[in-house]
């Protein structure tokens, strides 16, 4: 079996979705620090042929809380407001307002909820079936960091394989992985470019951007755009 485990992001990038729909279980890791500056709570979209931070407002967050620890501030309205000024004459736009609108009108004001919450409506609307699982909710060894809490999780889960993305080449050890009995492999999200407005191709933006102007249909096929290293 395989399984992914990852912080819940806002809106991420078309690779967090390819890591979700390529294995069999995807663990949304809410029991770890916060991460300031990081994408737990902002993602980037087009504005004016550039990229603009997209930022959920939040409320005493510190990297000495966890994720499932912090509460989201006051600004949904606003950024709800933002994308649809930006993204009015995109080809997908009112179905796809509508999809971001049901998840920033969302009133839970959970951190983790809220981003768990707003990452099931976007695979539901994608049509990947993996299922969702909450790390908080595993029973594990919390004492355990690094990739020891990740190979402890994936033993409960009873996974033979754990896939990561690219960037965790350097936090994680193949040799230790096999030692415990489990393939690690990372995922790498291949040249993905498409027509924004008529401006040079702006890349690795938000979900957001990739939906307004591509069909459902288009986007699953991007999802198997990537290479397993």
């Amino acid at each position: 079996m395989k399984i992914a485990i990852m912080q819940p992001y806002f809106f991420p990038y078309i690779g967090y979705f390819q890591l979700i729909n390529a294995v069999d279980k995807f663990v949304l890791y809410d029991d770890v620090n916060f991460i300031k500056q990081g994408w737990i709570n902002r993602n980037r979209i087009l504005l004016n042929n550039s990229d603009f931070y997209f930022t959920l407002q939040l409320l005493g967050a510190s990297s000495f809380k966890n994720i499932n620890e912090i509460n989201i501030g006051n600004n949904k309205l606003k950024l709800l407001k933002t994308a649809g000024q930006v993204y009015k004459r995109a080809p997908y736009f009112d179905k796809i307002f509508s999809l971001v609108e049901d998840i920033l009108t969302n009133p839970k004001q959970n951190l983790a909820i809220f981003l768990e919450f707003s990452i099931k409506k976007i695979i539901d609307y994608l049509d990947i079936d993996t299922e969702i699982l909450i790390s908080s909710e595993i029973e594990k060894r919390n004492g355990l960091k690094g990739q020891d809490k990740i190979i402890e999780i994936c033993k409960k889960l009873n996974a033979d394989e754990y896939i990561n993305a690219i960037g965790g080449t350097e936090l994680y050890s193949k040799e230790l992985f096999l030692q415990n009995n489990i393939k690690l492999s990372f995922l790498k999200t291949n040249e993905i470019a498409y027509q924004q407005f008529n401006n040079e191709f702006v890349p690795f933006l938000s979900i957001i951007d990739v939906l307004m102007f591509n069909s459902k249909e288009e986007v699953q096929k991007m999802l198997n755009k990537f290479t397993l290293i």
